[in-house]
């Protein structure tokens, strides 16, 4: 049975990294080396593997939280806008894992929470549907850019819904979770 549903898993993996065509193309210019741990080298990314790049913007408030800050969890890092129809359909997934998952413990993290990053360019339309969609974490950003976002450019965003999932470690382990596919995902990665 652990072999079957280790061989389901990979295949999952596959097909959210091989199965988008929106990120594969990320030029090589995102990539660099950024500092090397028992002589491996780890590069700051957009593939699997690669170390997520940093993303510092503001909350709704205006206080600034780091991704980084994050760390030791489990981060799905979700690009959506509240003008997105398919983004507004997926959030009752994201909440409903958010809420499955928030206090689990896993191979690579202890406990699981969403980075969300709006494509918004209007405040009120962002705020009002992190209200209406009962968005319950707290990690909420935007620089209110829409298409022209900053952090929309650093991870080469192209179509919304997107999202990336990093380990404790701040590494990418996956590519575009969506429905059933994020919840088998965190279900393969709890600690047994």
């Amino acid at each position: 049975m652990k072999k079957i549903k280790t061989i389901l898993i990979i295949a999952l993996l596959f097909a959210s990294v091989f199965g988008y065509s929106n990120l594969k193309s990320i030029p090589k210019s995102t990539e660099k080396t950024t500092f090397t741990h028992s002589n491996q080298k780890v590069v700051v990314g957009l593939n699997i593997g690669n170390k997520a790049p940093e993303l510092i913007y503001q909350s709704p408030d205006g206080k600034p939280i780091a991704l980084s800050s994050l760390k030791g969890k489990l981060v799905l890092i979700d690009f959506w806008a509240s003008w997105c129809r398919p983004c507004r359909m997926e959030n009752p997934n994201v909440v409903n894992a958010y809420v499955k998952f928030k206090d689990k413990k896993f191979n690579q993290g202890k406990g699981f929470t969403v980075y969300s990053v709006s494509l918004d360019k209007n405040k009120t339309s962002w705020l009002s549907a992190i209200k209406t969609d009962n968005l319950l974490w707290k990690n909420h950003v935007s620089d209110l850019g829409g298409w022209y976002s900053k952090p929309a450019q650093i991870y080469g965003i192209r179509s919304i819904p997107s999202n990336l999932l990093i380990n404790g470690n701040g590494i990418i382990i996956a590519k575009n979770l969506r429905g059933q596919r994020l919840h088998d995902v965190l279900n393969y990665l709890v600690q047994n």
